[in-house]
């Protein structure tokens, strides 16, 4: 075959990818956002977020009654609508998250890292102490809790510093990426917020394996998280309070008690919307304990559902990081989905008494403007790192076309 008749079947091939022909009439950033995201990934989160509004609805007259004392007008659905306006202000940024290139999420990332970062290092000093714990910082029109914004920033500035090192198992990178986790676990443990210190370091230990370190190190790591554990049972006030009060009953449970009752008392198909009497009685019924008021409301199959939901939206991102060539892209967005799922199995698993109280929300379910923000900032991340031209890999052959590559 000669030069010429291979660059016209490159040529031929290429056409097949016009983007007139799929509805793309131009290159404008929403019609290659639209045709690049996941958008299955896109329509479970929706999902989601339509069933946590469903969800807060039902948990808000419980909340209002129990934090407003009346005074607010539509007290019963304070909390609703206040979680509409939160989800009106978050969807914009994860789309416009999501609509950018990969290099451009990863700057903004390691810029957010190094500023939440920053913030979480002042917070026992500056934040204020709400039911004996500092996590937030004020900011006149609300507060802020820099743990939250920090969690996906940190999955891809991990990822972008272990992707240094992958192939060629650079250990002072692992060494340096463990240093920066122990640092923000130090900081989490001052406030203290023992829950997102594990999620912080699980997330780090799976991204690990992920790049491929060593087995016998992993095996290592395992091992020295057991003796962490123990070792904050009989040094940390508030693991030995948590451990103390899940294992053997000790101290107050009455939250985990009864949310596991409440979540139990609707059986399989729940009292019906509005039909719920035990959610009066937990303390945090929007956020940390919304799974229990779904149970009551809607039935054992209704939260069997929503489980299956986040085990298919986590499924679903690892399942599309198969071929990924990028070892960022694929470190950060494995790194944001266990990250995901791993927040929402421990909600559950507290509701469920099968875990100590973490005080962690559920995701996009739980009313909570930080939480929401947070969220949909790191979904968007994932969205961007998981968008892919679907023409792309059909062809051995690589032309170039609009300074980009394009597989025929």
């Amino acid at each position: 075959m000669n030069a010429a008749t291979l660059t016209g079947k490159i040529k031929a091939k290429a056409a097949l990818v016009d983007p007139n022909r799929y509805g793309r009439s131009d290159r404008s950033a929403i019609g290659r956002w639209f045709w690049e995201i996941d958008r299955v990934l896109l329509l479970m989160v929706a999902m989601l977020i339509g069933i946590g509004l469903i969800a807060v609805a039902a948990a808000s007259p419980a909340a209002a009654q129990r934090y407003s004392g009346g005074s607010v007008r539509f007290a019963e659905l304070h909390y609703f609508y206040r979680q509409i306006g939160w989800i009106m202000l978050s969807m914009p940024v994860m789309i416009l998250i999501s609509m950018m290139p990969r290099e451009r999420a990863r700057r903004l990332s390691l810029i957010g890292a190094a500023l939440f970062f920053g913030l979480l290092a002042i917070v026992p000093i500056v934040g204020p102490e709400v039911n004996g714990a500092r996590r937030w910082i004020a900011f006149g029109v609300g507060q802020v809790q820099p743990s939250e914004f920090l969690k996906p920033f940190f999955v891809i500035a991990m990822a972008w510093l272990l992707s240094l090192g992958v192939g060629e198992r650079k250990v002072p990178i692992f060494i340096l990426s463990g240093v920066i986790t122990g640092m923000v676990a130090v900081l989490l443990m001052l406030q203290p917020d023992f829950g997102s210190t594990i999620i912080f370091v699980t997330v780090w230990v799976a991204m690990l394996a992920i790049a491929g370190l060593d087995l016998r190190i992993l095996g290592g790591l395992a091992l020295a998280g057991i003796v962490g554990v123990i070792l904050a049972y009989f040094f940390y006030p508030v693991a030995t309070v948590r451990i103390d009060g899940f294992l053997f009953g000790e101290g107050d449970n009455f939250q985990v008690e009864n949310a596991m009752r409440t979540l139990t008392a609707g059986g399989l198909f729940g009292m019906g919307p509005g039909g719920g009497t035990r959610k009066f009685g937990l303390p945090e019924p929007h956020t940390d304990y919304i799974f229990s008021v779904i149970g009551e409301e809607f039935g054992l199959i209704a939260c069997i559902a929503i489980a299956c939901l986040y085990l298919g939206i986590v499924a679903r991102v690892l399942v599309k990081l198969l071929d990924e060539e990028s070892s960022v892209a694929l470190l950060a967005a494995a790194g944001l989905a266990v990250e995901f799922g791993l927040q929402a199995m421990i909600n559950m698993a507290v509701n469920v008494q099968i875990a100590p109280s973490k005080g962690m929300t559920l995701p996009f379910i739980s009313y909570g403007g930080s939480s929401m923000l947070a969220l949909s900032i790191g979904m968007g991340l994932l969205l961007a790192f998981t968008r892919r031209n679907p023409y792309l890999t059909r062809s051995p052959y690589v032309v170039k076309w609009g300074g980009e590559s394009v597989y025929p």
